[in-house]
């Protein structure tokens, strides 16, 4: 399978756990979300990794690498499920998917790259993007505030940084299935210590209802960091990265159709978010 078709179905799948996850958040928290995930994908991953042939030789660079992409992979979660929670699944996926200006960021600072008129029209377009999505959203949820926008927008920011050092690891080792494993196991120590030394942070809470959306959660987002790992392995993160962000729209499609009780969908959302990818696109072209 090539990397852009691994980069559309992690599209898929990643907008799938944020409207399952914003489901289940009906009845539970961030936090309960949060550790299910880390908890599937430990699973999974792991039983894939032991099926397939166990592990494999591997340097120690690339393992100290991902064990730092999977502590900020436990931030991506923490912070990404908290804004589905705060401001709604359509708009938290489209703040979310300026990633990959972090990354093509990183890009021309460190690996000096050059900028076009694509580029900068892209960014442009994510920029009225977020203001359409974000404007006068408190009216339809009570309970918004400003700061709330930085949540998913810090997600964005750590999945910008995780993108190149995946690609990096992945040049010298090309074990995706182990180190996505490795990622989570990392993610599940830290969340772990994160809860011990957190006291108010919030509490796991256990629901019934909100135990089916959050398996679904665990299981797509699972099948998005393979998918994402597996992309980088074989292909350019300037390629990988805008395709991998298209996930607003599937994410504002399957809202619409799944959450109509849960989350309103208005004009203002659907042209934020297309522009969102617009401008992501762009940027791509501009490579």
């Amino acid at each position: 399978m090539s990397a852009q078709a691994l980069a559309f179905i992690t599209s898929i799948a990643y907008a799938s756990a944020l409207v399952s996850a914003r489901r289940g958040l009906q009845y539970s928290t961030p936090t309960t979300v949060t550790l299910v995930s880390i908890l599937m994908q430990n699973l999974l991953l792991w039983a894939a990794v032991f099926l397939s042939g166990g592990v494999h030789a591997v340097p120690w660079q690339g393992v100290l690498l991902f064990t730092v992409v999977g502590i900020l992979q436990l931030a991506v979660r923490l912070l990404a499920y908290t804004g589905v929670e705060k401001i709604g699944a359509s708009r938290s996926a489209a703040l979310q998917s300026v990633n990959p200006l972090i990354s093509a960021t990183i890009a021309i600072v460190v690996l000096r790259e050059t900028t076009t008129l694509l580029i900068i029209l892209g960014t442009l377009l994510v920029v009225i993007g977020i203001v359409l999505v974000s404007w006068k959203s408190e009216q339809q949820l009570p309970s918004f505030r400003r700061w709330h926008l930085l949540l998913p927008l810090g997600a964005a920011c750590l999945t910008g940084i995780n993108h190149p050092i995946r690609r990096y690891v992945l040049t010298m080792a090309n074990e995706p299935l182990f180190f996505s494993a490795l990622m989570g196991t990392v993610s599940l120590i830290c969340f772990s210590l994160y809860s011990v030394v957190s006291p108010d942070s919030q509490r796991l809470v256990w629901n019934r209802q909100g135990t089916l959306p959050f398996l679904a959660t665990g299981l797509f987002e699972t099948v998005s960091i393979v998918c994402i790992i597996t992309a980088l392995s074989i292909g350019d993160v300037v390629v990988i990265a805008p395709i991998a962000a298209s996930y607003p729209v599937w994410s504002l499609v399957e809202a619409r159709i799944f959450l109509r009780d849960v989350e309103p969908v208005n004009w203002k959302t659907v042209i934020g978010t297309l522009s969102v990818v617009a401008g992501n696109i762009s940027i791509h072209l501009g490579k």
